[in-house]
C-alpha cells in the first residue's frame, strides 16, 4: 500500500525552461527598442488620461505564425503609422498565445513549428526575437497576456496588454494584470456582460499578493502595486455586437457607476463583426461617426487585420499554407487596412484635436 503512486499520476514530462533573466540576456533590451516601448506606453497612458487627442489603434494579424509574414507586415504599418500619426497612434497586434474553447493550435509560444511538437524554449526565443526588431524599427506591440508566466520573459517589450473575454474572469489574470507595466485592456464576457469587465477593473487597479516566478525563474510572493491604466474592451458577445452608441452609453453609465474612468475601446473582430472580416471597416466608420457626433468615452480600436484576406486551416503540407493569411480568425487584407485607417484618419484628423475629454 505504501508503494501505491498518488503524485503526478497525469504528467507525462516534466522539462525545465530557461529562465526570463537567462533569456534576456541572449535577446536583451536594444537602447533603440527600450525608447520604442517606453514612448509607446507613454503615448497610451496620455489617451487614457485625455491628455493626447489620438486614438490608438491595436492592428495586426489574430495570431503570429509565419515570422517573415510578420515583418513584412510591420514595415508596411510603419509607415503607414507616420502618415496618420497626428491622429491615430498604431500599435501592432502581436499575439503569440490563443486561448482555446476545447484544443487547436495554442500559439507561436507553445507550438511555434506547428507541428504538435510543442518547442516551448524555442517559442519564446523567437517570439522575443521579433517583439525585438519590431521595438528596433520604432513599431509598439500589443499582445494578449493569457499565461502568467510568460509575461517575465517577454512584457519589458509590450507596450499595450490584453486580457481576453475567456480570462477576464479569472482572479489569477486579474491579479497578474495588476502587476503589468503597460496599460491593459479587458475585454466584456464572451455572453456580453460588462459585470465581469467591471469587477476585474475594480481589482486589477488594487494590490495583489499572489505565486508568481521572478527573473531567475523561482517560485515567489509577487506583491503588486495596482495598474491604474486598466480599461474596458468591447467585443460584443452571445452573437450580438455592442460597438453601437446605445451599448457605448450605457457602458459609459456602468463605468460610472464602478466609479472608472470612462475609457471605452472597441475591438472590430469577435463579435462585433460576427467574425466576419467584411463588417470590420463598418464598425471602424460606425465609432468615427460615433465621434464626429460627440463620443468623448472611445479612445482606441482593435482590429484583425493581415497581408491576406480571411484564415486557413492548418495544412500537415505547412508548404501549402497560403503566405500572409490568418490561420486562426479570418481578417482583413492589408489593401482594406490602409484604406480603412486613411478614411478614418481624414474623418476624424480635425475633430479629434478639439475633443474635449474627461
Amino acid at each position: 500500500m505504501a508503494d501505491l503512486p498518488i503524485d503526478d499520476l497525469n504528467v507525462a514530462s516534466n522539462e525545465t525552461l530557461i529562465t526570463p533573466e537567462q533569456l534576456k540576456q541572449e535577446l536583451p533590451l536594444s537602447p533603440a527598442a527600450q525608447r520604442t516601448v517606453a514612448h509607446g506606453r507613454q503615448v497610451i497612458r496620455d489617451i487614457l488620461d485625455g491628455k493626447d487627442h489620438r486614438l490608438f489603434i491595436v492592428v495586426g494579424p489574430c495570431s503570429i505564425h509565419d515570422i517573415k509574414a510578420a515583418h513584412e507586415y510591420a514595415e508596411r504599418l510603419k509607415k503607414l503609422a507616420a502618415e496618420v500619426s497626428d491622429s491615430l497612434f498604431l500599435v501592432m497586434r502581436v499575439y503569440f498565445e490563443k486561448p482555446r474553447t476545447t484544443v487547436g493550435w495554442k500559439g507561436l509560444i507553445n507550438d511555434p513549428y506547428l507541428d504538435d511538437s510543442f518547442k516551448i524554449q524555442d517559442g519564446l526565443h523567437i517570439g522575443r526575437k521579433l517583439l525585438l526588431d519590431l521595438a528596433e524599427m520604432g513599431l509598439p506591440t500589443a499582445t494578449e497576456a493569457l499565461d502568467p508566466i510568460s509575461p517575465q520573459y517577454l512584457q519589458d517589450l509590450i507596450s499595450w496588454s490584453a486580457i481576453g473575454a475567456r480570462t477576464t474572469e479569472s482572479q489569477t489574470h486579474r491579479e497578474m494584470a495588476s502587476g503589468l507595466s503597460s496599460a491593459v485592456g479587458f475585454k466584456n464576457g464572451t455572453d456580453g456582460s460588462l459585470t465581469v469587465a467591471i469587477n476585474a477593473l475594480q481589482s486589477v487597479s488594487s494590490p495583489h499578493r499572489f505565486l508568481g516566478i521572478n527573473q531567475k525563474g523561482g517560485v515567489s510572493i509577487v506583491t503588486t502595486k495596482g495598474n491604474a491604466y486598466g480599461h474596458v474592451v468591447l467585443r460584443g458577445g452571445n452573437g450580438k455586437p455592442n460597438y453601437d452608441s446605445v451599448s457605448v452609453a450605457i457602458c459609459e453609465q456602468e463605468l460610472a457607476k464602478g466609479k472608472i474612468s470612462r475609457n471605452i475601446m472597441v475591438d472590430c473582430s469577435h463579435a462585433n463583426s460576427n467574425k466576419d472580416p467584411d463588417l470590420q471597416p463598418l464598425v471602424m466608420d460606425n465609432v468615427a461617426n460615433q465621434i464626429l457626433e460627440g463620443n468623448t468615452s472611445i479612445v482606441g480600436l482593435m482590429v484583425e487585420s493581415h497581408l491576406g484576406w480571411g484564415s486557413q486551416s492548418i495544412n500537415k503540407d505547412l508548404s501549402q499554407l497560403k503566405y500572409g493569411v490568418s490561420i486562426t480568425d479570418a481578417c482583413i487584407d492589408w489593401d482594406t487596412t490602409e484604406k480603412t485607417l486613411r478614411g478614418m484618419h481624414e474623418k476624424l484628423k480635425d475633430v479629434l484635436p478639439k475633443r474635449r475629454r474627461g
